[in-house]
C-alpha cells in the first residue's frame, strides 16, 4: 500500500484536500487568537497548529480529527507565561508531552468510557458555547486608545450581512451540489465580494500579521534543576489533563458520527509526541480541537491525508500566503464557524429533557455552563463525572433488599439482593434482627456481592453481634471475586470463613 493509499484508506483524494485547505483558513483566526490569549506571538500559535496537526494526523488514533494551539490549553498557560517568561512555557509543554505519551502507554485512555452520555451532552453543548462566544470578538474594534467597542452603524450591518451570506451558502449549496465543501466556497465567494469589491470590513490582517518563516528547532532556556521542574510540572499535569479530556471526548464525537471507532490510547500517545516537537519548536500546548474537526468533518475530511493538507496548508500561508491570508474577511470565517456551532450543539438533548432522568438533566446543564463560563473542560468533565458517579451510588445503595424467611429447621434466612458497598452498608445493616432471630442464621449472597472495604468491614461487624449472642451465622454463595476479596482482608478484619457456593463444606462464619 503507497503512503498516499494509507493516508485515505480509499476516500477521495480531491474530498481530502479540499476539506483541508477549509480547515486550514478556519484555523488560522482562531489559533491567532488563542496565541495571544495565552500572551504569546501569532506565529507561536499558528507554528504549533502546524506541528501539532500534522503529527496527530500522521500518528493519531482518530483519523479526521483536527487538532492544534487549542484555546482550552492556552488558558491555563497564561499565568505561567506572565510569571516565568515564555521559555518556561516552551518546557512546561515538552513535559506535557512526555506525560500524555506515558498515559496512553499505560493505557489509561480507555476511562473516558466511564464518560457518562449526559457528560459528553454537557462537554458539547459547552464547546458549542465557548466557540460562538469566541466569535463576537469579531464584532469588537479597537478604538486610538486601544480600548475595544462593538461595532456599529453600517460596519454592523455590513459584517451581520457577510456572516449571513457565508452561512446561507453553507447550508443552500449542498442542496445543488456536493462535489465541493460548501465553507470553501463560501470563503472563496464572501472573500472575493470583499477584496473585488473593497468592502471596508475586518479582515485576519486586522488581528495580526501571519508572515513569518518556517519553524525552527529551539531548546527551552531554562536552568535544567529541580526548581524549574517545581515550576513548570503542575501546569504541565494540568495541560496534559485537559488536552487529553478534550481530545478524548472528541474523538468520541467523532467515532459517533462517522459510525467507527477511534484509538483513544494511540491518540495518547500521539498527542504527547506533537507536544514534545511542539515544545522543542518554541511552540505552545495544544489538543484536539472540535470546531476545526467539525469544520474537517462537515467537508469530507474522513482520513489522515486532510489533517495532512490542513497543516502543510497553515504552513504555506505563513511562508508564501500571509499577504493574501490576511486580506480574508472575518465575517467569513465567523459565518463558517456559526454553523460548525450550529452543528455541534446537541439539539437532540433539549428534546429529550423532560424524559431524561433528572440527575443526567442536571449533570448536562452543569457540565455546559462551567465549560462556558470557566472553559477548563477538565474541570466540568470531573464534576459531572463526580456528580453521576456518586448519583448512581445512591440509587444502588436504596436498592439493596433482603428477603427473610424461616426454614423448617428453624433456620432463617437472609437472601440479600444487590451489591454490598459502602453505600449501601446503612441499609444492609438494618435488614437484620439480631433479638428476633433463631440461633442458627443464613446470609444468601448468590443475588449479590460483596464490592469494597466498607462492604468486608460491614460483614465482620455483623459477624461479631450474632457470635456475641451466641448465635451462629453462615453466609452462603459468595461469588469468586467477593472469596478473594474477604481472603485478602484476613490480615485487617476477621471475617475469615464462609460457606462453598456449591454447598460442598457448611462452616461457621465464626466459630
Amino acid at each position: 500500500m503507497s503512503f498516499l493509499e494509507k493516508l485515505t484508506r480509499g476516500h477521495s483524494v480531491k474530498d481530502e484536500v479540499l476539506a483541508g485547505l477549509t480547515t486550514a483558513l478556519a484555523l488560522v483566526p482562531e489559533v491567532v487568537a488563542f496565541a495571544l490569549l495565552a500572551h504569546v506571538g501569532p506565529l507561536v500559535g499558528i507554528s504549533s497548529a502546524c506541528i501539532i496537526c500534522l503529527i496527530t494526523s500522521l500518528f493519531g488514533g482518530r483519523p479526521g480529527m483536527i487538532s492544534g494551539a487549542a484555546g482550552s490549553v492556552a488558558v491555563v498557560i497564561v499565568s505561567l507565561v506572565e510569571q516565568h517568561g515564555v521559555e518556561y512555557l516552551f518546557a512546561a509543554v515538552a513535559l506535557m508531552g512526555v506525560i500524555q505519551i506515558a498515559i496512553g502507554l499505560l493505557r489509561l485512555g480507555k476511562f473516558i468510557r466511564l464518560v457518562p452520555q449526559s457528560v459528553v451532552f454537557g462537554f458539547v453543548n459547552g464547546l458549542a458555547l465557548i466557540i460562538f462566544m469566541a466569535q463576537l470578538e469579531q464584532f469588537k474594534v479597537a478604538d486610538a486608545t486601544g480600548a475595544t467597542h462593538w461595532l456599529s452603524g453600517s460596519a454592523l450591518y455590513l459584517m451581520l450581512g457577510l456572516v449571513a451570506l457565508t452561512m446561507a451558502i453553507i447550508f443552500l449549496l449542498p442542496r445543488l451540489t456536493k462535489a465541493v465543501p460548501p465553507s470553501l466556497i463560501a470563503i472563496l465567494v464572501v472573500s472575493g465580494l470583499v477584496i473585488f469589491g473593497k468592502l471596508p470590513t475586518k479582515s485576519v490582517g486586522d488581528i495580526a500579521s501571519i508572515a513569518g518563516g518556517l519553524p525552527q528547532p529551539h531548546w527551552p532556556q531554562v536552568p535544567l534543576n529541580w526548581q524549574t521542574l517545581s515550576i513548570i510540572f503542575p501546569y504541565s499535569v494540568i495541560m496534559a489533563l485537559v488536552g487529553l479530556t478534550e481530545s478524548l471526548l472528541t474523538l468520541t464525537v467523532v467515532d459517533e458520527i462517522t459510525e467507527t471507532r477511534g484509538r483513544g490510547n494511540k491518540d495518547c500517545v500521539a498527542q504527547g509526541l506533537a507536544n514534545i516537537t511542539s515544545g522543542f519548536f518554541g511552540g505552545m500546548g495544544g489538543c484536539a480541537m472540535i470546531g476545526q474537526t467539525m469544520v474537517n468533518i462537515e467537508s469530507r475530511g474522513r482520513q489522515r491525508l486532510s489533517g495532512v493538507v490542513a497543516a502543510v496548508a497553515l504552513l504555506l500561508f505563513v511562508v508564501v500566503g500571509s499577504s493574501l491570508i490576511e486580506r480574508l474577511p472575518l465575517a467569513a470565517l465567523v459565518g463558517v464557524m456559526f454553523m460548525v456551532v450550529i452543528a455541534t450543539f446537541e439539539w437532540a438533548s433539549l428534546r429529550i429533557i423532560g424524559k431524561m432522568p433528572l440527575t443526567d438533566v442536571v449533570v448536562m446543564i452543569l457540565v455546559t455552563l462551567i465549560t462556558a463560563i470557566s472553559q477548563n473542560l477538565a474541570l466540568a468533565v470531573l464534576i459531572g463525572v463526580v456528580i453521576s458517579a456518586l448519583a448512581f451510588a445512591w440509587e444502588n445503595a436504596v436498592r439493596i433488599r433482603a428477603r427473610k424467611y424461616v426454614d423448617e429447621q428453624d433456620i432463617k434466612h437472609y437472601e440479600i439482593f444487590g451489591p454490598l458497598f459502602f453505600g449501601s452498608v446503612a441499609a444492609f445493616n438494618e435488614k437484620f434482627d439480631l433479638a428476633n432471630d433463631p440461633q442458627e442464621i443464613i446470609v444468601d449472597f448468590r443475588e449479590s456481592r460483596v464490592a469494597d472495604l466498607s462492604a468486608i468491614e460491614a460483614l465482620n461487624k455483623l459477624t461479631e453481634r450474632y457470635h456475641k449472642s451466641g448465635k451462629k451465622l453462615h453466609l452462603r454463595h459468595l461469588s469468586p471475586d467477593s472469596r478473594r476479596l474477604l481472603a485478602n482482608a484476613k490480615a485487617l478484619i476477621d471475617v475469615n470463613y464462609w460457606e462453598d457456593p456449591t454447598y460442598k463444606v457448611s462452616v461457621d462464619a465464626m466459630e
